[in-house]
């Protein structure tokens, strides 16, 4: 009979492991976030309607996002705790199922690009150049999003065992690839044609398909104790609903993102389509704060599910401790940030005077919520290493959909649009209360949790 060894995760320090299980994703995310910012820049030089409509298509990428990486949270979760288990078979069953569920999420966004990208658009606005602009990128970004699912069903699979430091190699190369084509495919430079938007969204996808690529690779040479086998691809009832278990409130969690932007969008319409732009400018700001906070997020909850399985709980106390002292860090120095250069940060994507009119008080009140949200999404993580994701679920609605949205549009009713961004810290206060509440109940919990762990 094989002896199986401890993993890192259940005997490294807790701080040392922190740091060494997510410091690789939090580079590599913060790759992504600068890519992200960058391809809005390239974009921008278009003009403001390519801006705007690569800012409506931000709830469906963020869709497409929630589904692909909640997903993936229920087969890390789960494939940490049998590997805590020393359960083998189960770990093997787990990573090949989640290749099957990354074909059928493929499927599914293909589907919805072809037929129902045209109504997307005309559901928001009437301006014929931002209709066009939207339908072309985000036809590409769905037809080719195959990379996308594949590329967070292979990342996930090597995060699962501690192998961070070949996920943070694969995104940074996928982003690499994105900023470096986006010019080239935007603007046709070195002989190739100019593709304009459609350009940003092949660079997009291309970039995509070979981190996917690579993290296959990784997974076949690497990854020891994961067996991926075409006879394992068949789909298995038990394990798919033990990671959806996990997976739907991460999805629900995450999409609820998409349906909030998209309601703010209708509501900042009302005003100006610039407004739009600035909410969507926004974003790609907020994703090099936030983006940190989630890699070390997603070091975390493998951590904690490891701990959870293994029976650790004082390793699970003090991984929780050392992750909300860094978010609440990184949170303070965006905050300070936004506060003191916002226009400068929206000269970035060659604003207009219009644009900073509105963007600059902007982005001061609506960076007046980052500490607030860091401290929610790591308790949301230790929730999903717990399994207790719905907990997670339940801020998310409470946040963007009980508090934000009705108050965003109650403000709206003033007619001034500086007062619809205050609806942000206020969801985000109410929410880190119900954060505390749940916290304190779970950590009460938890000797029990852990004696009837199966």
């Amino acid at each position: 009979m094989e002896v199986q060894t401890e993993n890192k995760m259940g005997t490294m320090p807790v701080n040392k492991l922190l740091i060494h299980i997510s410091l690789p994703m939090v580079i590599s995310m913060l790759v992504q976030a600068l890519y992200n910012i960058v391809d809005s820049i390239f974009v921008a030089q278009i003009d403001e309607y390519a801006l705007t409509a690569v800012s409506l298509v931000f709830p469906v990428q963020n869709f497409m996002i929630a589904v692909g990486a909640g997903t993936g949270v229920g087969v890390n979760a789960l494939l940490s705790k049998r590997l805590g288990e020393k359960r083998m078979k189960e770990v093997d069953l787990a990573a090949n199922n989640s290749i099957f569920l990354a074909g059928c999420n493929y499927l599914l966004f293909l589907l919805i690009g072809i037929f129902c990208s045209d109504i997307y658009f005309r559901l928001q606005t009437d301006i014929p150049e931002i209709i066009e602009y939207g339908k072309t990128y985000l036809i590409i970004c769905t037809a080719a999003s195959f990379g996308m699912f594949g590329q967070f069903c292979f990342e996930r699979l090597l995060q699962s065992t501690g192998r961070t430091v070949c996920t943070m190699i694969t995104q940074t190369t996928g982003a690499i690839i994105n900023l470096a084509f986006d010019p080239i495919l935007i603007f046709g430079l070195f002989g190739f044609p100019k593709m304009g938007i459609a350009g940003a969204a092949a660079a997009t996808v291309f970039g995509q398909i070979v981190a996917m690529g690579m993290a296959y690779l990784y997974n076949r040479k690497k990854n020891t104790e994961i067996h991926l086998s075409a006879a394992l691809l068949r789909p298995d009832k038990k394990t798919m609903l033990q990671i959806y278990e996990v997976a739907v409130p991460a999805i629900l969690m995450q999409s609820i993102g998409s349906v909030m932007t998209f309601l703010m969008n209708k509501i900042l319409l009302g005003f100006t389509s610039t407004a739009a732009a600035v909410f969507g400018v926004y974003f790609k700001l907020q994703s090099f704060i936030f983006m940190p906070i989630f890699g070390m997020n997603n070091g975390l909850i493998p951590i904690v599910a490891y701990n959870y399985g293994a029976g650790h709980k004082d390793r699970i106390i003090r991984t929780m401790k050392s992750s909300m002292l860094a978010a609440v860090v990184i949170m303070l120095a965006g905050l300070l940030t936004a506060e003191l250069i916002p226009d400068r940060l929206l000269l970035l994507f060659n604003a207009s005077e219009q644009m900073l009119g509105i963007g600059v008080p902007a982005l001061r009140i609506l960076c007046l919520c980052y500490v607030f949200a860091g401290i929610s999404i790591v308790a949301s993580g230790v929730f999903q290493g717990l399994g207790k994701s719905v907990y997670s679920l339940v801020l998310s609605i409470i946040r963007q959909l009980v508090i934000l949205l009705p108050a965003a549009y109650l403000l709206s009713l003033t007619g001034e649009l500086n007062a619809v961004w205050f609806a942000f810290p206020l969801a985000e206060i109410a929410s880190v209360l119900v954060t505390a509440f749940y916290l304190r109940k779970t950590m009460h919990n938890l000797d029990q949790m852990i004696a009837k762990r199966t």
